[in-house]
């Protein structure tokens, strides 16, 4: 089979660099294409992961808007001298155009209901949409559910070994108390008009009286906050989650990565209450906590820090989580392998 995985974000090169390498282990032909977004093509180059560049969509939305049939006219091209027999993305929508006009499958994942207007533009033209069973949109006869979340299919432990070896590269121990801080750059088409963090280098001062605080950002901060930078392998941030003593921030994405890792979470977002595995994460699992304002959170921070049996706590809720919640890689795998029988029995 000629699979193509297009891949329009960083975080979608961790949800499908398993199924990728998977997939291609069992002699099957997969196709990486790929948009520069943020660190996307240096992680997949880090991973030694072949890809084909299909261009940037640019950051206003009037760039977003004007790129798009530009995209889509390049990615059809593209897409009909590969003739693959089936297309797979998350939330993509130049693989749903190319796939319906090239009449083959597109399986598209899905997990942010507040992406609106992206979901309009695929839904008619895919086959197939796959979300978390607490996603909390009804999207029709072409959704399948699966118990689990999109990061679980890099960081469910048959994937995901933490490496202590990162914290040497900054100077930390396993015993060391340290915060990793995210910040966005809000420029995502479903982030318009959103906002996180206002404060930035107050909370960073506060964070600060109970360990070490290093930042990752997708833009540029404030100039009194560069030397919290962290400068590691954008691969290597996994396991940096894993060891920290807490993640705060603006990025949901990295906030469900700490809470499956079994690390403290809290996010800071005014989109908070729209996403179904935020909800369950915090509500079903208390992985995670979310909050629209950053002194509610900072206040919820002090609890978690002061507490010295905290990351022992928050282990005991991961483990009934991964009791509950399945590989999400080896769903893939199976589904898209079986593709389309697998949707009868999934949903049967």
């Amino acid at each position: 089979m000629k699979i193509v995985v297009d891949i329009n974000h960083p975080a979608h090169v961790h949800y499908f660099k398993h199924f990728i390498w998977e997939m291609t282990k069992r002699g099957h032909e997969v196709v990486v294409t790929a948009s520069e977004k943020d660190i996307t093509f240096k992680l997949l180059k880090n991973y030694n992961i072949n890809f084909i560049n299909v261009g940037n969509y640019g950051k206003t939305v009037l760039n977003k808007m004007l790129n798009l049939p530009l995209i889509d006219i390049k990615y059809y091209k593209i897409m009909n001298k590969i003739k693959p027999d089936i297309l797979v993305g998350f939330g993509s929508i130049r693989a749903a155009h190319a796939a319906f006009l090239l009449r083959k499958p597109c399986i598209n994942f899905e997990d942010t209901e507040h992406s609106t207007e992206q979901i309009r533009l695929y839904l008619p033209f895919v086959k197939t949409v796959c979300t978390p069973s607490c996603f909390r949109q009804d999207l029709g006869k072409k959704q399948v559910r699966f118990n689990g979340y999109m990061e679980l299919a890099s960081l469910h432990p048959n994937r995901f070994i933490p490496n202590p070896a990162v914290l040497k590269e900054i100077g930390l121990t396993e015993n060391d108390s340290y915060i990793v801080v995210r910040f966005v750059s809000w420029q995502a088409s479903h982030d318009f008009g959103q906002h996180g963090i206002r404060d930035k280098i107050g909370l960073v001062k506060e964070l600060e009286r109970y360990g070490r605080v290093l930042i990752t950002s997708e833009g540029e901060v404030p100039p009194e906050l560069s030397s919290y930078q962290v400068k590691v392998s954008p691969e290597k941030m996994h396991d940096l989650l894993n060891f920290a003593s807490l993640y705060i921030g603006e990025g949901a994405t990295m906030a469900s990565e700490a809470a499956v890792l079994g690390t403290p979470s809290i996010l800071i977002s005014s989109l908070v209450g729209t996403m179904g595995n935020f909800i369950e994460l915090e509500g079903t699992y208390d992985l995670l906590y979310s909050f629209k304002e950053g002194e509610t959170a900072l206040n919820k921070a002090r609890m978690i820090l002061s507490n010295p049996k905290i990351k022992d706590e928050w282990r005991m809720k991961r483990e009934r989580l991964l009791k509950e919640k399945i590989d999400l890689t080896e769903l893939m795998v199976w589904f898209i392998e079986n593709y389309p029988k697998s949707i009868s029995v999934r949903n049967g």
